[in-house]
């Protein structure tokens, strides 16, 4: 059980709604990961993270590959699965 409320895929109606299908439409897996569900009470928010979320994984110095590994190595110090 989620500390954080959000908004499920079956709840979702108006702004909410629209962005998870865009958030499904651009996802490799085809979902809303959970670390955006916990900022869909503010669909506002959600779609400056999603924005800015894609701006940094894009390749530029760094490659995407090496982003993830940098997050991944992050999140393991600080014990956070994701």
């Amino acid at each position: 059980m989620a500390r954080i409320a959000w908004v499920e895929d079956d709840e979702a109606s108006g702004e909410i709604a629209d962005v998870y299908r865009e958030l499904k439409r651009t996802s490799s897996k085809g979902n809303v990961p959970d670390i955006l569900r916990t900022m869909s009470l503010r669909p506002d928010f959600l779609r400056a993270i999603d924005q800015a979320s894609r701006l940094h994984f894009t390749d530029g110095a760094l490659s995407r590959a090496e982003h993830e590994m940098i997050a991944s190595y992050v999140s393991a110090l600080n014990r956070c699965h994701y």
